[in-house]
């Protein structure tokens, strides 16, 4: 992903542009780092460490004492992301509100990832099988299924058949991410895989229904 200009941002309709170097955010000397426990551990924490997040949190925290916004908006795809920054947010007592802004999908369904450039045409193809999984599974779950592991099987059913093997498949709280066995409420329903040379991560919120 390109970073912001002055001139893709007036573009964009934006009124400021806040983009430091990183000697400006992290000046000679700097010795700080923030870690959030519990939202880190599992997840892309299990495949590359829950430190992998300890940057996330501290970048974050610094932008919000120096931007001192209203409200911030993060990508869904980064689900475990925002996670760690609602926790942070609520464990620090920051007074901004995070909002999670829908997944943006290409029109055969794969997620905009700048990681997509790394897959060629068949590549691409069997990527989308990522989606169509999680689609699989949101299908059986407004059906009315709530079992946990029948609905893993609809999304693993749809990946094996595309010959993925997935890093990770699985059904966590939407706020704790703790692990789910029945869903009762809200749901993250979360994906990651390698396919070709490029790893991808894809999720839906499977919503409690009323």
């Amino acid at each position: 992903m390109s970073m912001p200009t002055p001139a893709r941002a007036e573009r964009e309709g934006a009124d400021i542009l806040f983009a430091p170097d990183a000697a400006e955010i992290y000046p000679d000397g700097f010795a700080t780092s923030i870690h959030v426990s519990g939202v880190t551990e599992m997840l892309d924490g299990a495949s590359r460490g829950p430190h992998h997040f300890d940057g996330v949190a501290t970048v974050v925290a610094k932008l919000f004492g120096i931007v001192r916004p209203d409200v911030a908006y993060f990508g869904q795809k980064d689900a475990q992301q925002i996670a760690v920054v609602r926790r942070l947010v609520r464990d620090l007592d920051l007074d901004v509100r995070i909002e999670a802004c829908p997944i943006v999908r290409e029109a055969d369904g794969l997620a905009m990832s700048s990681r997509n450039v790394y897959l060629d045409p068949a590549a691409r193809t069997q990527a989308t099988a990522l989606n169509r999984a999680l689609d699989a599974a949101a299908a059986l779950h407004d059906s009315g299924e709530r079992d946990g592991d029948s609905i893993l099987s609809a999304a693993r059913d749809v990946l094996d058949a595309a010959g993925i093997t997935p890093e990770y498949l699985e059904l966590r709280d939407a706020l704790t991410l703790r692990t789910v066995t029945t869903v009762e409420d809200d749901a993250l329903l979360a994906v990651a895989a390698r396919v070709a040379a490029a790893r991808l991560i894809d999720n839906h919120v499977l919503k409690r229904r009323a």
